[in-house]
């Protein structure tokens, strides 16, 4: 027999069909209907699924977070967003705008340049590919081909553009 699905009585029924009603959004009304559906009438966290028409691990995963954080576990911005960026977008943009004045004046700053300063800013180590996703996500990035291979050796070079030399 599957275990009936409980909730903490954070907030009672009235303000539950409050929260229904005044949902700002389709997801986040089908969220408030799981918890009232727990508060109501308690059943299987599979019963609640196909009532309200979501998958059972939504359910699941919707009452474990209202049961440990309460009504702000509910009423999230959605899915997706900088969850764990150093800085915001507009503290990125202030950063950078140094960078891009020197750019603008010829002088072009070179990624590891750009990475310690940004170390130094948020006082931590990043790996490179944040700078190059901070660049892109500003729109910023110039790519310049290396003028010789690293491996490459100047005196082969210049036996083979000797002997193969047009004539």
């Amino acid at each position: 027999m599957s275990r009936v699905s409980k909730v903490f009585p954070h907030l009672s029924k009235n303000d539950l069909k409050e929260k229904i009603k005044k949902a700002s959004s389709f997801w986040i009304r089908q969220k408030w209907q799981v918890i009232y559906s727990c508060m109501v009438e308690p059943r299987t966290a599979k019963e609640i699924a196909q009532q309200i028409g979501i998958s059972v691990p939504t359910v699941h995963k919707v009452i474990s977070q209202y049961n440990r954080q309460g009504a702000r576990a509910i009423e999230t911005n959605g899915s997706g967003g900088r969850r764990n960026c150093y800085l915001s977008l507009k503290a990125e943009k202030e950063f950078l705008e140094t960078f891009f004045a020197r750019a603008a004046r010829g002088q072009i700053p070179t990624i590891k340049e750009i990475k310690l300063s940004y170390e130094q800013k948020i006082g931590k180590k990043v790996h490179k590919t944040t700078i190059y996703r901070l660049l892109d996500r500003h729109k910023w990035r110039k790519i310049v081909p290396r003028s010789n291979h690293p491996k490459s050796k100047e005196t082969e070079q210049l036996e083979f553009k000797k002997a193969h030399r047009l004539r």
